[in-house]
């Protein structure tokens, strides 16, 4: 679904969103064990519709992962009077990206949820340092574009974060609905993880087939 970055929503446009992610959310509580996590991209302008309908179905909101990333929009100055006022900018640039992260709750304690779901919380990065809500994030790199040619490519070096933290035992799947080129399977299969990858374009379905394996090889 396309969402629009930098327009003025209209309140038909806010109900559009609120429908579409209430829909999404109520799936993916179907599919998800209790305690599965759900990471979900958005942008700073209209996070607090998707993360509304995703409390309203249940989830838990666990805190946000912000991506730090400097090629967004925003900025600029008021179109068509760039001379006149020079020193103005209609909205800040945007250099981070939020993903919320939300749960699906628990069966009890955290801890008798991981030994029966295997999930319901997060996979550190050593014994000695959690999963962070705060990711620098270079843009996809040269290779990673050129292997696939989609238009909100995410990098591997941050997804692969991503999927590692999200199967805290290293056991389940990682599911994506909207796979698009296939970068989070790539990420999920260079980690060592199962994953399904659903998408309902034909052109970004066949384009995953041919990245999924080339992406999930690059060192990074």
């Amino acid at each position: 679904m396309p969402v629009p970055r930098f327009t003025v929503l209209t309140e038909s446009d806010h109900k559009s969103l609120r429908d579409f992610f209430h829909r999404l959310s109520s799936l993916l509580k179907c599919v998800l064990v209790p305690g599965g996590h759900v990471f979900i991209a958005t942008n700073p302008l209209i996070s607090h519709f998707v993360f509304e309908s995703f409390m309203k179905a249940g989830f838990e909101k666990r805190g946000e992962i912000i991506r730090t990333v400097y090629t967004l929009r925003g900025g600029d100055r008021p179109k068509n009077a760039h001379a006149e006022f020079a020193d103005v900018s209609v909205m800040p640039k945007s250099c981070w990206e939020p993903w919320g992260l939300f749960r699906k709750p628990c069966e009890g304690r955290v801890q008798d949820n991981l030994r029966k779901w295997k999930t319901g919380g997060l996979r550190r990065i050593s014994a000695e340092e959690p999963f962070k809500d705060l990711i620098r994030s270079s843009p996809a790199r040269k290779q990673e574009r050129e292997i696939a040619d989609h238009p909100s490519l995410k990098p591997q070096s941050f997804l692969r974060q991503i999927v590692r933290a999200s199967l805290p035992l290293e056991l389940g799947t990682i599911l994506d609905p909207f796979m698009g080129s296939g970068s989070t399977i790539a990420a999920a299969e260079a980690c060592g993880l199962a994953s399904i990858g659903l998408e309902i374009r034909e052109e970004y379905f066949a384009m995953a087939q041919s990245a999924i394996p080339k992406l999930a090889s690059l060192k990074i």
